[in-house]
C-alpha cells in the first residue's frame, strides 16, 4: 500500500493535465482507492460546464468494473456542494457510498468554502484537509486570486538579454532568446486565461499573441489596451475575433471600424486619458479570466510593476549582452535610493534551451 502522499501525488498529476482546459474552474485531480490501496478510479476536471474530477473518478471505477463503497478519495480541492454547471460533486460521492475524503485544499469559494466538508461530514463519511496543500494552491494560484481578489493572477512575460535589454536601439528583437525558449513561453500562453500587450507592441510587431508552437484546445482571449484606438483594422491581432480592445477614446466611428475587424472593445478611461488598468483587472476578474499573461514593452511593464499588480515575473535571459544605448524591459523612474527599488525573490531557475527561466515574485 503507498503512502497518503503519494496517492495525493498522482491526484495532483492528473490536476496538471487540466492545465489549458478547466479555466474558470480550477483545476482538479481525483484518486479513488480501495481499502487495499489499491486505485481504483482516476478523473481530472473537464472544461467548464462538463464533469468534474470526482465525477470521472467515479465513471473510471465504473468502467473498472470496481465498487467504490468504503473507498478513500484523494481530491486536490475540497468537493463542490453547490449546483453550478453541474450538479454538486458531494451528493454524487455520498450516493456511491464513499468512506472517507483527503483534500488537499479547502475550496475559496464562498459558495463552497467549508460547506463540502460539511456535508460528507453530516453523511458519516471522514473528511480530512491539508495534504500536499502548497503543491495545489500553486496549479490554481489564478482561480484562488479571482474568487479572493476579484482579479487575476497577473504574470509579466519578458524576453532580455543578459544586461536587461528587450530589443536594440532601432526596436530589432527578434530573436533575442533561442527557439527552445520561445517554445516554453507558449506554454505559458496556453495556461493563461488572456494574454495582455499595449499598443506600442502592436504597431512595432504586429503579433499575433496566440498559441502556435504547442497543441491547445483553447486559445487565451487576446487583450490589447490601446488609449487612443490605434490598432490598424488589419493588425494580425485581430484574426478570427477573440480579442478586446480596451481604450480611453470614445470615437464611436473608430470603435465601429474595429468591432468590424473582428475586435470586442471596452471604453476604460483612467482620469488622465489612459486606459485604467486599476477598473480593468476586476472586469477580466468577472468575466472568469482566472491568470493574466502581459507581453508588453517597457512602459506598460513599468505601470504593471509600480502599481503592485504584477503577482509574478516570468524571465527567460539570453546568454548575450547588447549593450547600454538598446532598450531596457522597463521604463522605471530614477531611483536615488537602494530602498525605493522593488524587491523581487526567486522561487525558481531553469535552463531553456541555451538560454535562462527566471520565475521571481514580489518578495513579501
Amino acid at each position: 500500500m503507498l503512502a497518503p502522499e503519494d496517492y495525493m501525488r498522482r491526484a495532483l498529476e492528473l490536476a496538471e493535465r487540466g492545465l489549458y482546459i478547466t479555466s474558470p474552474n480550477p483545476r482538479v485531480g481525483c484518486v479513488i482507492v480501495d481499502e487495499a490501496g489499491e486505485i481504483i478510479g482516476e478523473g481530472w476536471t473537464q472544461p467548464a460546464g462538463q464533469n468534474h474530477a470526482e465525477i470521472q473518478a467515479l465513471l473510471d471505477a465504473a468502467a473498472r468494473g470496481k465498487s467504490v463503497v468504503g473507498a478513500t478519495v484523494y481530491v486536490t480541492l475540497e468537493p463542490c456542494s453547490h449546483f453550478g454547471r453541474t450538479p454538486p460533486c458531494c451528493d454524487a460521492l455520498i450516493k456511491a457510498g464513499i468512506g472517507r475524503v483527503v483534500a488537499a485544499m479547502q475550496d475559496p469559494n464562498p459558495l463552497v468554502a467549508g460547506k463540502g466538508f460539511e456535508r460528507l461530514g453530516d453523511a458519516g463519511i471522514a473528511v480530512s484537509s491539508g495534504l500536499m496543500a502548497s503543491e495545489a494552491s500553486a496549479l490554481n494560484e489564478g482561480f484562488i486570486s479571482r474568487i479572493t481578489r476579484g482579479r487575476p493572477f497577473v504574470r509579466l512575460k519578458i524576453a532580455a538579454s543578459l544586461d536587461g535589454k528587450t530589443a536594440l536601439a532601432n526596436g530589432i528583437s527578434k530573436w533575442i532568446t533561442g527557439e527552445a525558449a520561445r517554445a516554453d513561453a507558449h506554454h505559458w500562453r496556453a495556461r493563461s486565461c488572456a494574454v495582455l500587450t499595449g499598443i506600442g507592441t502592436v504597431l512595432a510587431d504586429d503579433p499575433l499573441l496566440n498559441v502556435r508552437a504547442i497543441e491547445t484546445p483553447r486559445q487565451p482571449l487576446r487583450i490589447v489596451l490601446d488609449s487612443q484606438l490605434r490598432t490598424p483594422a488589419s493588425a494580425r491581432v485581430l484574426q478570427n475575433g477573440n480579442t478586446l480592445i480596451v481604450t480611453a477614446n470614445d470615437d464611436v466611428k473608430r470603435q465601429e471600424e474595429l468591432k468590424t475587424a473582428g475586435a470586442e472593445i471596452l471604453h476604460l478611461p483612467a482620469s488622465d486619458g489612459r486606459v485604467d488598468i486599476a477598473a480593468l483587472l476586476p472586469l477580466l476578474g468577472q468575466r472568469g479570466i482566472n491568470e493574466l499573461l502581459v507581453e508588453a514593452g517597457a512602459t506598460l511593464n513599468a505601470t504593471f510593476m509600480q502599481s503592485g499588480y504584477a503577482d509574478e515575473y516570468l524571465v527567460y535571459l539570453a546568454p548575450k549582452l547588447l549593450g547600454d544605448p538598446s532598450r531596457g524591459l522597463a521604463m522605471l523612474p530614477a531611483f536615488t535610493s537602494l530602498d525605493e527599488s522593488i524587491a523581487l525573490h526567486f522561487h525558481a531557475i531553469d535552463k531553456i534551451g541555451e538560454d535562462l527561466r527566471i520565475l521571481a515574485r514580489p518578495a513579501m
